[in-house]
C-alpha cells in the first residue's frame, strides 16, 4: 500500500517505534543506512515503552569514539549491566501482556549475550521482528547519499526521540490499541514495536497498516 514515494531511507534501531515499522509497507523499497556516522541519542541505541509509572526509555549505552565514527564501528559498553535492567523493565512492563510469553524468548538471548556491534545486533532484532511480523527486512546502503534520490522519503535523521528534532510523517496516523497499563494512562502512541507486538500479536500488522495515512 504506497502512499509516497517509491523508496524510505531508514537508520538502524533499536527495537525501533511503531512509525518506523510503517515504512516497511507503505514504502515497496526500503533501505537501511548503514553508512552513516553514528549521531548520538536517536533511536539507533533507544528504545520506547510503557511501564507501570509510565513511558521509559530503554538506551543502549556504547563505548565513546571520536566525531563522525561510523555506525558500524560503534561498539556497545558493557561497565554498566544495562542488559539486566532492559530485561527486567520489559519483564516488569509486560509480563502481563496477552502475548508476551510467545515472543519474549525470542529475544532474551540479547540480554544473555554480549554482541560487540551496535548496528550488527539492530539488524538481528530488526530480522527478528520482521518474522514476527512477517514483512521484508529490506535492505542496508551500498553508500551513503545525501540528499537521497528524489524518489526516496529520508527518515534517517526525522524519525526520531526528540520531539522538536522528529518531523512531521503526514504518512503515520497511529491508531489506539490496548496497552497494559491503559487503566492508568490515556494510550501511548509509537512507542517501540514490542508494545505492540506484546499487546497485540498477530493482529500487530493489521495495527501497523490502519496507522498508515492514505494522504496523497
Amino acid at each position: 500500500m504506497p502512499v509516497s514515494n517509491q523508496c524510505a531511507l531508514l537508520s538502524s534501531a533499536y527495537f525501533g517505534p511503531v512509525q518506523y515499522y510503517t515504512k516497511f509497507l507503505s514504502h515497496p523499497e526500503v533501505i537501511i543506512e548503514k553508512h552513516e556516522n553514528y549521531p548520538k541519542q536517536s533511536y539507533r541505541n533507544r528504545c520506547k515503552i510503557l511501564a507501570a509509572n509510565g513511558p521509559l526509555s530503554l538506551v543502549v549505552p556504547v563505548k565513546k569514539e571520536a566525531p563522525k565514527t561510523p555506525i558500524t564501528s560503534i561498539t556497545i559498553d558493557y561497565d554498566t549491566d544495562w542488559q539486566k535492567l532492559h530485561w527486567r523493565s520489559l519483564e516488569s512492563a509486560y509480563r502481563s501482556a496477552p502475548f508476551y510469553e510467545f515472543y519474549a524468548d525470542d529475544i532474551a538471548k540479547f540480554y544473555h549475550q554480549r554482541p560487540a556491534s551496535l548496528f550488527d545486533m539492530n539488524m538481528e532484532i530488526h530480522s527478528i521482528i520482521c518474522d514476527w511480523l512477517n514483512i521484508t527486512a529490506g535492505k542496508t546502503s551500498e553508500k551513503y547519499v545525501h540528499p537521497p534520490h528524489p524518489a526516496c522519503d529520508d527518515f534517517r535523521d526525522t524519525l526520531h526521540p526528540k520531539k522538536q528534532r522528529n518531523r512531521p510523517d503526514p504518512y503515520f496516523s497511529p491508531v489506539a490499541y490496548p496497552q497494559v497499563f491503559d487503566d492508568k494512562f490515556p494510550f501511548e502512541a509509537n512507542l517501540s514495536i514490542l508494545d505492540l507486538v506484546f499487546n497485540e500479536g498477530p493482529n500487530a500488522i493489521e495495527i501497523l497498516k490502519a496507522s498508515i495515512s492514505k494522504k496523497n
